[in-house]
């Protein structure tokens, strides 16, 4: 009778051990498939990465001029003075067949020209008491950006020592890039998609896998180089003649898009 007991006790006891180990396995494989739905690319995944160029020509050339004024302390002067050699630059901008709606104010600043007194020192070896520094006269810059559509390309020389001519101090800045890059992004995204999706397939055959779904695409850049080509600047106060016209090539550019495609392994 006892050995029955012991013998019950026992069988009981291993199905105890049994049932737990099923238990806990059953538990592990529905975490498992749990963490792999809601986090698959932890799972046995891998990327490949792909990058599309597509090369376009600029269709907008953009500069900047500004004009610098520097006088006494008669403001209204220093700002009629400004304000005409601005509107006679703007005004050949326009006859130059430019759209005033890219013609734009960028900047406006008045500031203070300060004169400090030298006071040397006293005769027992230290510094005169020194009245504080004196408003002398004033300097006022205004700074004007210029958009110059593909069709006038052939003016952005011309533009460029003209705005010069008509009294403003600095021409600088001047970038080709594209007014509307977004055709040239999606082609490029294609491009960088479709090598990626020819680079994962050679991985996967060298590698001996099968190709599972495609579990993510990371967008890695975009790139466009913007070419600064010019600055020149010149003073009609202090008698320099402006540069002649250059000759202005737009050249071509690359809009480059890298993609990287995660994929799992089947």
């Amino acid at each position: 009778m006892w050995n029955m007991t012991e013998k019950l006790k026992n069988y009981l006891g291993w199905v105890l051990i049994i049932s737990i180990l099923l238990v806990a396995f059953s538990a592990w494989r529905y975490v498992s498939a749990y963490a792999r739905s809601i986090q698959p690319a932890s799972f046995r995944s891998f990327s490949a990465s792909g990058e599309g160029k597509v090369v376009v020509v600029p269709d907008v050339a953009k500069f900047t001029f500004s004009v610098i004024t520097e006088g006494d302390t008669d403001i209204s002067k220093l700002q009629t003075s400004n304000t005409e050699k601005v509107n006679k630059a703007i005004k050949f901008l326009k006859d130059q067949g430019l759209d005033e709606k890219d013609i734009k104010t960028e900047s406006y600043n008045l500031s203070p020209r300060y004169e400090t007194a030298n006071c040397g020192f006293r005769p027992d070896g230290f510094n005169q008491t020194c009245p504080p520094p004196e408003i002398v006269g004033y300097s006022i810059s205004q700074t004007v950006s210029v958009k110059v559509r593909q069709d006038n390309f052939s003016k952005i020389g011309e533009a460029l020592s003209g705005v010069i001519k008509q009294g403003a101090n600095s021409v600088s800045q001047l970038d080709f890039t594209i007014d509307d890059p977004v055709t040239a992004e999606n082609e490029a995204r294609a491009q960088a998609i479709a090598e990626a999706k020819v680079k994962a397939k050679s991985i996967a055959k060298a590698a001996g896998f099968s190709l599972g779904e495609l579990l993510g695409i990371d967008e890695g850049g975009m790139d466009y180089p913007m070419t600064k080509i010019y600055s020149m600047e010149a003073s009609r106060d202090l008698g320099m003649a402006a540069a002649p016209a250059p000759s202005i090539q737009p050249g071509s550019q690359e809009v480059r898009v890298s993609v990287t495609l995660r994929y799992e392994i089947e």
